[in-house]
């Protein structure tokens, strides 16, 4: 149903014109414009709006990128459906490729850090924007699924039901992975110190950034069931020459040469240090003290296969939230897709978010004594 899909309504809105927007980091931007996407009718139903949170690369527009979720979860005859483009992004909201006032010029490199808190607190104005005061769902994958997890602690009286899937504070091989895809752009000589022209992007540092980040993505079992040891599908035969490449190295290049056409290099470094600095403790006491505040319903979804978000990560967050008080419930799916299996396993996704839970797709887990639920 979501493929074609158009928004009902879409557009920016634009705050902290008088007074600047304070960023966790300590740095401010004034103004800040978010862009928005609406899918259903606002308000035609209380209590029945969804925030959708996207990952990385994503965008405002939510079926563009995650189609499968309308008509299989998203239910546009009943449920009003909103995502906002990520502070820091490159698809319409405020980010390194927007003007800075102050000189005239795109803040490039200069554009300040920002957090998952920084991001939510922009959504929150943006629904106070629109008249909605409370959030049936918020939903998200990998660093949406941070932001649903935010909402929940920082907003806890606007949330009625959290879904994160494939999300938890990353790891130390995460934060070596985002670490060594920021070196690839910073490396590539057309980076300039980022004041690159719009026409000459990095693009060999963010193409191969991108081919880092798809291995991440990806599990080793996809990755031998689809290329294996073949040659590249162009005739290139690697046992002649070095630059000849086996199939997996022709598909990780076609992927960062597609995406140095849709995404900004400034952008990625902002968003992926996000990534990095995401912890729900920040600007509290603790991450206890975080997760007490949780009035929400949480439910965290582990992918099998995922070795960014490991499913073992995920499920000890969700021991944790269970241990606050807060009410939570931990499955896990099986999948051969890796972290991108919140990409490719809707249905798994639906059967979690509609309460189906299929123990055909599901894979068993740990319990505990009181919410960590698995199917």
């Amino acid at each position: 149903m979501g493929a074609g899909l158009r928004p009902t309504r879409e557009g920016d809105i634009t705050f902290a014109k008088d007074e600047p927007f304070q960023l966790e980091a300590g740095a401010a931007l004034q103004p800040v414009s978010i862009r928005y996407a609406i899918y259903g009718e606002l308000n035609a139903h209380p209590e029945n709006t969804i925030l959708v949170c996207h990952a990385l690369s994503g965008s405002a527009r939510a079926a563009d990128w995650w189609p499968e979720m309308f008509g299989a979860v998203f239910d546009l005859s009943r449920d009003c459906v909103i995502c906002t483009n990520m502070l820091g992004s490159c698809y319409g909201s405020t980010g390194p490729t927007s003007i800075n006032p102050a000189t005239g010029r795109p803040y490039g490199p200069n554009f300040p850090l920002v957090s998952v808190g920084d991001v939510v607190r922009t959504q929150a104005r943006v629904l106070d924007e629109l008249g909605v005061k409370r959030l049936r769902t918020a939903i998200g994958a990998s660093i949406g699924g941070m932001q649903a997890l935010q909402w929940a602690v920082d907003y806890p009286d606007r949330v009625g039901h959290c879904i994160a899937i494939g999300a938890a504070p990353l790891s130390a091989m995460g934060l070596a992975l985002n670490h060594l895809q920021r070196k690839a752009i910073l490396l590539d000589p057309k980076y300039q110190g980022g004041r690159y022209p719009d026409e000459k992007q990095p693009a060999e540092g963010l193409g191969l950034a991108r081919a880092i980040a798809m291995c991440s993505y990806k599990s080793a079992e996809l990755f031998g069931e689809r290329y294996a040891r073949k040659p590249n599908r162009n005739g290139e035969d690697p046992l002649q020459s070095l630059h000849a490449r086996f199939d997996v190295a022709g598909y990780l290049d076609y992927q960062g040469e597609k995406f140095v056409q849709r995404f900004d290099a400034n952008s990625y470094l902002v968003i992926s240090k996000l990534m990095d600095t995401f912890d729900l403790s920040r600007g509290y006491a603790s991450e206890q003290e975080a997760l007490q505040r949780i009035t929400a319903h949480v439910s965290l979804i582990g992918i099998s296969s995922d070795w960014l978000f490991p499913p073992e990560d995920v499920r000890e967050l969700a021991e944790r939230i269970d241990a606050a008080g807060a009410s939570c419930d931990y499955t896990e799916f099986d999948s051969a897709h890796g972290h991108d299996g919140f990409l490719a396993e809707v249905d798994a996704i639906a059967a979690v978010v509609n309460g189906r839970f299929d123990a055909r797709r599901l894979a068993g887990g740990k319990k505990s004594s009181r919410a960590i639920v698995c199917s």
